[in-house]
């Protein structure tokens, strides 16, 4: 059995994610604070609520809650957790130190997912805790790898992948907010901007997956000189976006190395 603690949107991701890769729902249990929510996620997907304490029956615990839920949550799992437990940590800014700690016996790994795991194209990074064997790190990639792809790293590296794929698909859509905008701006229907954007960045990410070559050259293939892409880039550089972007991904991480720190 998995336990999922926590039933917001990354929770119902991974749930999601897996029924669609062929985990039977029977196999999946949620465990939440909020009764409506549980029943909403038993109806729409088929699993089942239980409580905090029944979680020790489970092969897998996967902590889906808010970082700042997690002293709570650890400290009622305390003790109750069979020798050799398997728990994964999704909390962002939560290190394997204060996880091992409070769960001790227990083969821990810190997991640092992204919503697109909704679609089964998701991105995860996985760092394996001291007491994690090989076995249940394959476990876990296999999780991951049902509903995307997924490497292992360490901690160290943690934050910035945090920044790049955990963050990332917020980035993008907060473009494709901005490219909609400006297609209404000249005239499209909203809902024809929409389609145009979405579909364009769909295509421009399977060309960069599928193509073999850098984003520089498939930039680069768009962009003739003195054209109208190249006037376009030459608006974002003169707005600094490339250098904002640099900053938003530094600054994710340092947010995410100062929650550790909390």
């Amino acid at each position: 059995m998995i336990a999922v603690v926590g039933a917001g949107a990354m929770g119902e991701a991974l749930i999601a994610g897996w029924i669609a890769s062929g985990i039977e729902p029977a196999e999946i249990a949620i465990v939440d604070a909020s009764a409506p929510r549980v029943a909403e996620l038993e109806q729409r997907h088929g699993v089942r609520g239980i409580d905090l304490t029944d979680t020790a029956e489970a092969e897998t615990i996967v902590l889906a809650v808010k970082p700042y839920q997690i002293p709570d949550v650890l400290e009622s799992l305390s003790g109750h957790l069979a020798d050799g437990a398997l728990v994964v940590s999704i909390a962002a800014g939560v290190p394997l130190a204060k996880l091992e700690d409070a769960l001790p016996g227990a083969a821990v790994v810190r997991v640092m997912p992204n919503t697109p795991a909704l679609v089964g194209k998701g991105m995860a990074g996985i760092v394996p805790g001291a007491a994690a064997t090989g076995e249940q790190v394959e476990r876990v990639t296999g999780l991951l790898d049902a509903v995307g792809s997924s490497i292992v790293t360490d901690e160290a590296h943690l934050d910035a992948l945090t920044a790049l794929s955990g963050s990332g698909p917020a980035y993008l859509f907060y473009v494709a907010e901005a490219m909609i905008e400006g297609g209404v701006h000249q005239g499209l229907t909203r809902a024809e901007a929409t389609a145009l954007v979405t579909q364009t960045f769909v295509g421009s990410a399977a060309m960069l997956a599928e193509s073999g070559k850098s984003a520089t050259v498939l930039r680069e293939m768009v962009t003739s000189p003195a054209g109208t892409t190249a006037a376009a880039l030459r608006a974002l550089d003169d707005h600094g976006v490339r250098a904002a972007l640099l900053d938003a991904v530094e600054q994710c991480r340092t947010r995410g190395r100062e929650m550790a720190e909390e």
